[in-house]
């Protein structure tokens, strides 16, 4: 057995990560997207303070200082070129949250890039999926672009460096 009590945080999202993958080589899973969103809202809540929501809080995962409402998402990227499809939005229209935090993953369980992204820039840029009555959000490269669109891949590349 391996001793895994003085490994960094780090190290072991890159294990599994590589373990993952050999599983999926095997045809033993067929999705590598597990631990991303706890992980994803470890690094948000660490970076900027924020008080995370019980896991039974349907709309935000998280409120900052002000009481801004932040729904977090992540995509762990198989490939460079992978979808980058966040999971589903649900009841979009009732404005669940106010700020979109997403952060993109290599396959190795490392950031990306990072962005806070307004509500109203959601809401303009989702659509609808009737199957699973909710709304789909893909974070291109293009978001970043948009000017009111907060980068934040530093702040969370430091956080990850640091647990």
């Amino acid at each position: 057995m391996i001793d895994l009590t003085n490994i960094s945080v780090s190290a072991l999202l890159e294990l599994h990560g590589d373990v993952i993958a050999e599983l999926y080589r095997r045809e033993i899973v067929r999705s590598a997207n597990n631990p991303t969103g706890d992980y994803a809202e470890l690094l948000f809540s660490r970076s900027f303070g924020w008080r995370l929501n019980g896991n039974s809080s349907a709309d935000a995962d998280a409120t900052d200082a002000e009481g801004l409402r932040y729904q977090i998402k992540c995509r762990k990227l198989a490939k460079p070129n992978g979808s980058r499809q966040l999971g589903f939005l649900r009841r979009l229209p009732d404005r669940p949250f106010d700020r979109l935090a997403a952060v993109l993953l290599d396959g190795k369980f490392r950031v990306l890039r990072g962005a806070i992204i307004p509500y109203e820039v959601v809401q303009t840029l989702a659509t609808y999926v009737d199957s699973v009555k909710a709304w789909r959000f893909m974070l291109r490269d293009s978001v970043w672009d948009l000017p009111t669109v907060v980068d934040v891949t530093e702040e969370l590349r430091r956080t990850e460096l640091e647990i």
